[in-house]
């Protein structure tokens, strides 16, 4: 199956970066302009993600494939894409991507991020990975409770809709 590439338009920066971690090729302009977003699409066979009403109606009349992002919050909105994309609301991270450039990350010893992240993280974990594009170091901190917490909450409103669409 072909990986599905996507160009998100500026309302997008937040769920970009979520899409990333869920291993999407997902470019993100925070100032671009619609005919900008609408070439990009084009040039490179992206679908657009979008919030602008006129931006998608402009995609779909030149015959780009472009989804109207729904929801509100950061869960209602994975959860409808997830849906319409088939996607897995789980974090592989053999697969996913830095959220900040979206380029792949690769597992490394703790030797290799020594003196790129504080002694009581080397201290307290032991699986670390870096950014191959911007070299940014991850790590399942704190902060990974949040992350599943968010993609359980999306997948339990994607097994709500499917259960009101029987």
């Amino acid at each position: 199956m072909t990986e599905l590439k996507l160009v998100a338009d500026g309302m997008l920066g937040r769920f970009s970066r979520w899409l990333r971690m869920l291993g999407c090729d997902v470019k993100y302009y925070n100032d671009a302009s619609d005919d900008a977003l609408l070439e990009i699409a084009r040039r490179e066979t992206r679908a657009l993600l979008t919030r602008d009403a006129e931006l998608f109606r402009k995609a779909n009349a030149d015959g780009l494939r472009a989804f109207f992002v729904e929801g509100e919050s950061e869960e209602e909105r994975l959860a409808n894409i997830a849906q319409r994309l088939n996607l897995r609301l789980e974090i592989d991270m053999s697969t996913s991507r830095c959220p900040v450039c979206g380029s792949f990350l690769r597992s490394v010893g703790r030797d290799v991020v020594l003196d790129k992240v504080p002694s009581g993280t080397l201290k307290h974990y032991r699986e670390f990975w870096v950014c191959e594009g911007c070299g940014k170091v991850y790590w399942r901190g704190r902060h990974w409770e949040k992350i599943t917490e968010t993609l359980n909450r999306a997948k339990r409103l994607t097994e709500r809709n499917d259960t009101q669409r029987l």
